[in-house]
């Protein structure tokens, strides 16, 4: 009871710092519950064709992308796949930049309603920075952080090393779970951004999920 307590106060002065600094938010329960505020509550206050989005495990356990793959009046740029080359790849990652609604998470929010992502080659943040029209970020509660420092520490010893495991790279941190700090080619440690307010007010709208999800 004490730390449903915790989190409903944590997660409520999260979203308030997040409006203050520009950006839609909204608070849910479970990652079903953040695919209902999608659906009912943000698609019809916006006007889009097109959607695509950044890797994000987050993103998946909400289930939201199988809403727009059985939608035929909204064009999925799908920017994975096996089946697909690299380079096929690439383009479509490069089309999902200027697709009409952008999904996808964060590495970190700061109490203070700050965003912060590291990046490897920047399809995810450019997606949040410019270009969609509108970004849908989700954000699971054990992303937030009190400051930046913690926000960067977490990233570089956590978040990273655990992808780069995830995504089965060849880099320092796959061995030792922390920054190195490399110069491998694999290094995914490329590109960082700092989203202190969204601009315009209301672009990037963030989902607050009450449950410790994603990396």
């Amino acid at each position: 009871m004490a730390m449903e307590k915790y989190w409903e106060l944590r997660i409520k002065d999260c979203k308030s710092a997040l409006e203050e600094n520009n950006f839609d938010a909204f608070i849910a329960e479970t990652p079903s519950d953040a695919k209902k505020i999608v659906v009912d509550r943000i698609l019809p206050d916006i006007d889009i064709t097109s959607v695509s989005w950044g890797d994000s495990l987050t993103l998946y356990a909400t289930g939201v992308l199988q809403y727009f793959k059985e939608n035929p009046e909204i064009r999925l740029i799908e920017t994975f796949g096996e089946k697909i080359s690299r380079d096929k790849s690439m383009e479509r990652r490069r089309e999902a930049i200027l697709t009409d609604l952008f999904f996808t998470g964060t590495n970190a929010v700061i109490e203070s309603g700050v965003l912060v992502n590291l990046d490897m080659i920047g399809n995810r943040v450019g997606g949040i920075t410019f270009g969609p029209k509108f970004v849908v970020i989700m954000v699971g509660r054990n992303k937030i952080v009190t400051n930046l420092e913690e926000a960067m520490n977490r990233i570089k010893n956590f978040a990273a090393p655990a992808n780069a495991i995830r995504h089965g790279k060849k880099t320092p941190c796959v061995k030792t779970s922390y920054c190195m700090d490399c110069k491998s080619p694999d290094r995914i440690c490329n590109i960082w951004t700092i989203h202190e307010k969204s601009h315009p007010q209301g672009r990037i709208k963030v989902i607050l999920i009450n449950r410790d999800l994603g990396l």
